[in-house]
């Protein structure tokens, strides 16, 4: 399986690791050449620097058509826009953001993007381990909705919990369009974890 990892944090420089290890194709983008420190010397897939918001820099990353797309910085705005990007220009076949807004994640979710909220899952890993009832905020959020074009409207169903309690309220009539505005225009250029360690 091709996965596509965008951001090189511990979350995404993680899963990188595991998903090569399993023996599936894995690219990893991030800005920062220094955040490829966080991969084994034993990865094999590809670490690519460059802006996972970028559609030039996604496709020269062989992004088009990518079984999995995981947009895992720690923007939400840097994180919808590349997995819309991934989801509408690019074809990828599952394709999920991380968003640490509980009301962006239902919000995205009804446009058509699977969100993975860490505030909803954290608060319940919590509620779990005392014992309490779960707070029923977002976790993992199945898209719902489509993208609607120039108005990113929202569709009038509700979101289909995957992991925690009920869904939390949307965002009334707030657009992608007032909430993508963190593009950085750097160009991809291969890089292994080796390669990138500072002398």
């Amino acid at each position: 399986m091709k996965i596509v990892i965008v951001g090189c944090g511990r979350v995404g420089a993680a899963m990188a690791e595991t998903y090569d290890k399993k023996g599936h194709d894995v690219v990893i983008l991030d800005i920062a050449t220094s955040a490829f420190d966080r991969l084994p010397s034993s990865f094999g897939g590809q670490a690519l620097r460059g802006d996972g918001t970028d559609e030039d820099v996604l496709r020269r990353a062989g992004a088009e058509g990518a079984d999995v797309f995981l947009a895992l910085t720690e923007g939400d705005n840097r994180n919808v826009m590349a997995a819309q990007l991934a989801a509408e220009a690019l074809s990828a076949g599952r394709v999920i953001a991380k968003i640490n807004d509980p009301l962006r994640a239902t919000a995205y979710a009804e446009l058509g993007i699977a969100t993975l909220c860490r505030t909803g899952l954290m608060m319940d890993a919590v509620d779990d381990y005392l014992g309490l009832p779960r707070a029923g905020l977002p976790g993992m959020l199945a898209p719902t909705g489509t993208h609607h074009g120039p108005s990113h409207g929202l569709s009038g169903s509700a979101p289909a919990l995957v992991g925690a309690g009920t869904t939390a309220s949307p965002l009334g009539g707030t657009g992608l369009a007032t909430t993508m505005a963190e593009p950085a225009a750097t160009p991809a250029t291969a890089a292994t974890p080796a390669a990138t360690q500072e002398a």
